[in-house]
């Protein structure tokens, strides 16, 4: 099954998907020109392949579907849905270049890195359990981590001879065994954590999806707070992540923190503090702003 899909522009494919290049082919990748990934269609498995077949200023998406069950009409709108979700491809990013250009530096930025829009998880659990997961340990141990984690806990589906795995369910997670989540490299607390968040879930006393119609980000940031294994780091990376919050920054990550340090700071060192105050000026568009600066720090971009 294939549709097409036309992002508002500007819209550059292969900077948006650039940042899964190093994911897990079975899981999240792009390679080639194609971002693949699993999404969970009523409560059907696919197989989403997606590749650009247009340009930055004329962007067109070809997606394609593949699953071991029947695709209904209502199927592909769903799936539409999501995948436009995940690449935020409504998004006019032309607001957030107006609204920087008298910063010099996120000026040149944006010039260089047209077009590129901020991807986000499916759903707001997923993204608040890779935050979870990634909490004071380093990007590479936490990639090797949600990998075991997801192909452990993850249901899978065959697709032309090939294995690939979806994100865990609030369920599947529940009822799982601390053991478990530890074998897989999570701290007993972080496993505690998981497990105790996704019974919240399925026990419906935690909606996380409400979170996205909520307009003020201290009050998302209040409530996420109150649940065990959250703290105001995890509740901006989910908002960012999760959540279409453009607004919310995370600066008490250290990645983000020399990014914005080596491009406003000449490399010195600086506080959460600093950075937020540096993110001021960005307005509205903080969360957005500070993607830009990862991406640019990853591709070596020069202002």
């Amino acid at each position: 099954m294939r549709l097409t899909i036309t992002p508002t522009l500007p819209f550059d494919f292969d900077l948006s998907a650039k940042i899964f290049s190093d994911g897990d082919k079975q899981i999240c990748k792009y390679a080639n020109g194609k971002y693949w990934r699993v999404i969970r269609v009523s409560n059907k498995l696919m197989l989403c392949t997606v590749k650009s077949i247009g340009e930055v200023d004329k962007p067109k998406l070809l997606v394609e579907l593949k699953t071991n069950e029947s695709i209904s009409e209502n199927d592909k709108k769903t799936a539409r849905q999501i995948i436009c979700s995940l690449f935020d491809l409504k998004l006019d990013l032309n607001p957030f270049y107006n609204s920087v250009k008298n910063d010099e530096v996120m000026s040149k930025l944006t010039q260089e890195l047209r077009g590129l829009k901020s991807p986000t998880t499916p759903s707001v659990f997923e993204a608040l359990i890779y935050s979870i997961i990634e909490q004071q340990i380093s990007l590479n141990v936490a990639f090797s981590i949600e990998k075991k984690f997801i192909k452990k806990f993850g249901e899978s589906v065959k697709i032309e001879d090939d294995i690939y795995y979806a994100f865990p369910t609030p369920k599947r997670l529940a009822f799982a065994n601390i053991k478990e989540f530890r074998a897989c490299g999570l701290s007993q607390k972080k496993a505690e954590y998981v497990k105790e968040i996704s019974k919240l879930v399925i026990k419906k006393k935690l909606e996380l999806e409400k979170f996205k119609k909520y307009g003020e980000k201290s009050k998302i940031i209040e409530e996420l707070c109150k649940i065990r294994g959250i703290g105001v780091w995890t509740a901006e990376l989910t908002m960012v992540r999760g959540m279409h919050k453009l607004d919310a920054v995370p600066a008490d990550d250290l990645g983000l923190r020399r990014c914005i340090s080596h491009y406003y700071c000449k490399d010195r060192k600086i506080s959460g503090e600093e950075a937020r105050e540096i993110a001021k000026k960005w307005g509205d568009w903080q969360g957005l702003a500070s993607f830009y600066l990862i991406m640019a720090g990853r591709l070596g971009v020069k202002v």
